[in-house]
């Protein structure tokens, strides 16, 4: 393999794709947002995920985004490209735009609709691996994609050269050492939901790639950082200040609040893609009313 052969850590964003109202992308915003992270110490930025949309984008507007993500960070933070399909032929296809790119990692979702076996998903993730030079995050979201990988097949797969991280979002705190019990000390496990993140580090978690750090980078990123270094009061404090965004974040089908909020604070149009749409009103005034109480706009 290539560079980074160990799995990244720390506070990660699962960027937003800013759209235009014609449906293309929104380059000027993304920009911004990609300063506004890196201010804020992000630790990795990761486009083209499902907070990205990127399952209503093509190949090339995927491998065009994140190598504008990676031209724009400038080594300045690394890069995770979302690179997953249903099918093994197009996953090994965005593994190859992805390294094509310069991104460090690919963020492999677990192959959905499908809901292949645990042997299918060793032999999907093998040929990947086969496949393209960039090493490789398993991401398991059962409540996206039908399909739960369980630890014990995290730990076949994290057999695989190339496989360095899992990114583990079912909330479930009690996988965490489960995982850590049956992989390499250098595997990276990391949270994929907001709301249970430091008690994910707590139980001995490697890091997150959130939704809310769009809207709050610096806060997310020290609260991450603080539980990493064992100063869990001053983590816990931060985690209570963001707790109520980490709720309402979620109240529609992500990204939609977190890409409504980023346009209340000015930063792009609040456009999506079909089957995506607007937020609905009674979640838009919940919505307003914990950033607003939150100071976040």
């Amino acid at each position: 393999m290539a560079a980074h052969k160990n799995g990244p850590t720390g506070s990660m964003t699962a960027l937003v794709t800013p759209m235009n109202s014609d449906g293309s992308v929104d380059y000027g915003a993304l920009d911004n947002l990609i300063e506004m992270q890196i201010g804020a110490g992000i630790d990795a930025l990761v486009p083209c995920g499902t907070t990205g949309e990127s399952a209503t984008m093509t190949a090339q507007e995927r491998q065009d985004v994140i190598a504008h993500v990676v031209k724009t960070s400038n080594g300045r933070t690394p890069v995770v490209a979302g690179a997953g399909a249903n099918s093994t032929a197009v996953a090994i296809d965005h593994q190859k735009r992805a390294a094509d790119t310069g991104a460090e990692w690919a963020l492999v979702v677990t192959p959905f609709y499908n809901k292949p076996t645990p042997t299918g998903l060793y032999r999907h993730y093998e040929a990947l691996v086969d496949a393209a030079d960039i090493p490789v995050i398993l991401y398991n979201v059962p409540g996206r994609t039908g399909c739960d990988m369980l630890p014990e097949t995290v730990a076949q797969i994290a057999k695989l050269d190339g496989i360095v991280a899992v990114k583990e979002a079912t909330a479930d705190i009690s996988r965490v050492q489960t995982i850590r019990d049956l992989t390499s000390e250098d595997f990276k496990i990391l949270s994929g939901d907001d709301a249970t993140t430091l008690a994910f580090m707590k139980a001995g978690g490697d890091g997150v790639i959130s939704v809310a750090s769009n809207v709050a980078p610096k806060e997310f990123t020290d609260m991450v950082h603080f539980a990493r270094d064992g100063e869990f009061e001053k983590a816990q404090s931060l985690h209570d200040q963001m707790a109520e965004i980490f709720e309402v974040l979620f109240i529609e089908s992500n990204p939609i609040p977190v890409k409504t909020a980023l346009a209340l604070k000015g930063m792009m149009q609040e456009n999506f893609r079909l089957p995506l749409c607007e937020i609905s009103a009674e979640a838009r005034v919940k919505l307003e009313a914990a950033l607003k109480n939150g100071s976040w706009i």
